[in-house]
């Protein structure tokens, strides 16, 4: 009989597709923090502004920004640089260095002042399996392209539940590409001590569920919070080994909070 509290008992918490994990790697909005909202409510402000400034010579390109498909889309997941190029370009406008820049620089204003003035909540789905995942002495980081990351973590009171943290600061001072390049990914494993072929990343975006999978992870997780069309095919097409609406379904009924 095994002794209570060693690691083969508390991986009993965890969902079979865990049990030879030695590390996980979360994205921050939409996974950990519920602030993939305020990032899509914030490009819809900035981006609704410009294209009325700026309409495209096409009228079919001309609707306003959809805080769904032209999110997930073009944005989700990706640097502010390249999200705002990436749907300048769907809509055949103005992709130059300066453009790029201005339409960042006002989503960037705008995430700003909504995340200091309302703040963010950690999914409780989430923080159910960070305990769990700590409790079987599986290490666990956050990661995200967001320059945002470590205050939403604070503001969500979670960020102690990780061991390691790589933002989008981080990434630009090492110069690590974007999703769905590997790299951010493979620098928080790094940090971890664990190989990526023994860890997992979980991501909501389809960008990061790319990067899970170009970077040779041995599970990659896909969230998909809002269960509607093809949303979850969508995320298995990219590379998802699994699709899960909510966390917890990859903790175990004896876990307790």
């Amino acid at each position: 009989m095994r002794r209570p509290g060693t690691r083969a008992d508390l991986g009993e918490e965890l969902a079979p597709a865990l049990h030879d994990i030695r590390a996980v790697v979360f994205d921050t909005d939409g996974v950990i923090t519920d602030s993939a909202r305020v990032h899509a409510a914030a490009w819809k402000t900035a981006f609704d502004a410009f294209l009325r400034a700026h309409p495209p010579d096409d009228p079919a390109l001309r609707r306003p920004f959809d805080v769904r498909d032209d999110y997930l889309r073009h944005v989700d997941g990706k640097s502010r640089l390249d999200g705002a190029a990436a749907f300048l370009a769907s809509r055949g406008l103005d992709t130059s260095d300066a453009t790029v820049r201005a339409v960042a620089a006002d989503k960037e204003r705008l995430f700003t002042e909504r995340l200091r003035a309302h703040g963010v909540d950690a999914y409780p789905g989430t923080v159910r399996l960070v305990r769990a995942l700590r409790r079987a002495q599986v290490p666990v980081a956050a990661a995200s392209a967001s320059r945002h990351a470590g205050e939403l973590l604070d503001h969500a009171g979670v960020s102690d539940l990780f061991d390691v943290l790589v933002d989008g600061g981080e990434a630009a001072r090492l110069r690590l590409p974007g999703k769905p390049r590997p790299d951010l990914f493979l620098e928080a494993v790094r940090r971890l001590g664990v190989p990526a072929a023994r860890a997992a990343v979980v991501e909501d975006a389809l960008a990061g569920v790319s990067a899970g999978r170009n970077g040779g992870f041995a599970l990659v997780v896909g969230v998909d919070r809002a269960a509607t069309g093809d949303s979850g095919d969508r995320l298995l097409h990219s590379g998802a080994d699994i699709v899960v609406r909510d966390l917890a379904e990859l903790v175990g009924a004896g876990e307790t909070q």
